[in-house]
């Protein structure tokens, strides 16, 4: 019965990942994306359209945050979300490792019972025989750290493109069917909170990430005037995208240092002045 509806599930997942979430990375959207230049003030300057069949989107992904603010925009890096899925896979199997080192009352683990049994056939009671249980973690596991895993599940998504909704429900997939019913699962049953905390919680704290991020890119990277800070706080609220950044290049960084660069370059311009004892025209110009 349970193994029934365990399949009756990833069936509706896969049609659902079907119907939403566009297969390949040159999938047709019906969104026009909006770019943006920015002028020598800084600030935005004009807005162009970009048609989907046009030869940058489909060859170029735009960076979300060289666009406005958006909750169902999309600008699809489909490379740089497989990336993405392939260190949280890594990142995972690491966790489990860190979990396994951990005392027995901080995880409620019965390690010398789960010892006598082979690991796919833990997998296979905890799963498919026994099914998800109300567990006792501690409350930071159940209601802190899962919920920030959920956020960035989200933000692995939100920073290539996707938007709210296909981040939330890619976030719901990974936390899901990745470490409930996949990684953890090996140790334990299925948890019923955190099938639902994680990535309820966890995509409403992401949108938050998410929009901590765009501040950090509008102020160049910096906190409080230190670049270091806001290295800092861009790698707690976008973590997997900072760090695959590190080799694949980071557009918001990028983006960020352009803003910047953009602000400090020299102009000159003629404006109306009208004043009591002039008027008529004023030479203005910014070093």
């Amino acid at each position: 019965m349970r193994y029934s509806l365990i399949k009756t599930i990833l069936n509706v997942l896969t049609i659902i990942l079907t119907l939403i979430i566009p297969i390949g990375s040159q999938a047709e959207t019906t969104d026009t994306i909006p770019t943006v230049a920015f002028g020598a003030d800084g600030r935005d300057s004009f807005y162009a359209e970009i048609k989907p069949d046009s030869l940058i989107a489909e060859t170029t992904p735009v960076s979300p945050y060289a666009l406005p603010y958006s909750v169902t925009g999309n600008t699809y890096d489909w490379h740089r979300l497989w990336m993405n899925t392939a260190v949280l896979s890594g990142a995972f199997c690491g966790t489990l490792l860190v979990l396994e080192c951990l005392p027995e009352d901080a995880t409620t683990w019965n390690r010398a019972e789960l010892q006598d049994v082979p690991l796919f056939k833990r997998w296979y009671n905890h799963v498919m025989k026994k099914g998800p249980e109300w567990d006792h973690d501690k409350f930071y596991f159940n209601y802190i750290l899962h919920p920030y895993a959920g956020a960035v599940y989200f933000m692995s998504a939100r920073s290539c493109g996707f938007n709210f909704w296909r981040s939330a429900l890619y976030g719901s997939i990974v936390s899901t069917v990745g470490w409930e019913f996949g990684i953890e699962a090996f140790m334990e049953r299925p948890s019923i909170q955190d099938i639902f905390v994680t990535p309820i919680v966890g995509s409403c704290m992401g949108e938050g990430f998410y929009q901590i991020k765009r501040w950090l890119v509008d102020n160049d990277y910096s906190l409080f005037g230190s670049s270091f800070l806001g290295g800092v706080l861009a790698f707690i609220v976008d973590p997997v995208n900072e760090f695959t950044g590190l080799w694949m290049g980071n557009p918001a960084r990028d983006i960020a240092h352009g803003k910047t660069k953009d602000m400090r370059k020299p102009d000159i311009s003629i404006v109306p002045s009208i004043t009591r004892s002039y008027k008529g025209f004023s030479l203005v110009g910014y070093f």
